[in-house]
């Protein structure tokens, strides 16, 4: 009786500390339960985390591939030849420069307009013309003109040599060598042919009209067969002074006389231009 006295006693306390245990237990199993889905979310955070960073990785490296593609992608023979920087020298006499018509109507400054229409956005054209200007001063200035650098050459002169009725020799020989001059500098030269009136004789005539054809075929040059084609001797397009163009003339004279001419040779230039650079 007495043990049962003493265990009956102390019950209540055995029975506490039972729930205590059970209960201290239950704690751990949530905390424990609560640690595992913590770990779990974590993992299943980074996963998706590193399946983002990889797929960005895949999409900028894409985007890379793509620009490069893009980067490298040829460039048309036509776009090379219109965007290609060119220079273009009007070399020769008051038909150059322009006589008694406004700066942007003589033939340079046409041109120019021209072919940037026609899509040449980077050709320039400079004015080297000088009224009274024959062979013999044009030689002597040719060091100067040099300056330019032209890719492009388009001589025409020998016109008043031949009103003053000087030795048709003589201009053919300062012909020949502003020619070489000018080749010797790195320029193409286009010659512009030339003839004039009757009035010296046919003789004359003949054999200044002739000097051009021979120069060009001897020095391998492109030939502009008559420079005022369709313009010289009509009152239409000419001044009063019935040598020199209008605007409306020097537009014909660039249409269709210079244009034909130049166009294969600035398409010949720029070929030759980028076949060297893909060969470099």
């Amino acid at each position: 009786m007495k043990v049962s006295s003493h265990f009956s006693r102390h019950l209540p306390a055995v029975a506490m500390l039972t729930i205590a245990l059970v209960i201290s237990g239950c704690q751990k199993d949530a905390e424990s339960t609560d640690a595992t889905d913590s770990q779990n979310t974590s993992s299943q955070s980074t996963d998706s985390k590193s399946t983002d960073v990889q797929a960005a990785t895949t999409q900028t490296s894409t985007q890379t591939d793509t620009n490069e593609v893009t980067a490298d992608a040829p460039v048309s023979t036509d776009q090379q030849i219109h965007s290609a920087p060119v220079t273009i020298l009007a070399l020769g006499d008051s038909l150059t420069e322009g006589l008694g018509v406004d700066s942007d109507a003589n033939y340079p400054a046409q041109l120019e307009a021209s072919l940037k229409e026609l899509g040449y956005t980077n050709a320039k054209v400079i004015n080297s013309g000088l009224s009274g200007e024959t062979s013999t001063g044009l030689v002597n200035r040719l060091d100067w003109v040099a300056q330019t650098k032209p890719d492009i050459t388009i001589l025409t002169i020998g016109a008043n040599d031949a009103m003053r009725g000087l030795d048709v020799a003589t201009i053919e020989k300062n012909i020949r060598t502003a020619v070489k001059s000018l080749q010797d500098n790195g320029s193409h030269v286009i010659l512009g042919g030339m003839s004039i009136y009757d009035n010296l004789g046919n003789d004359y005539v003949a054999a200044f009209s002739d000097i051009y054809p021979r120069v060009a075929k001897d020095m391998n040059v492109p030939l502009i067969p008559f420079f005022l084609e369709g313009v010289g001797g009509d009152p239409d397009l000419n001044q009063a002074d019935a040598i020199h163009p209008t605007k409306e003339g020097y537009q014909i004279i660039v249409k269709d006389n210079i244009l034909p001419i130049l166009k294969p040779e600035i398409e010949k230039l720029t070929a030759s231009s980028s076949t060297n650079t893909t060969g470099s």
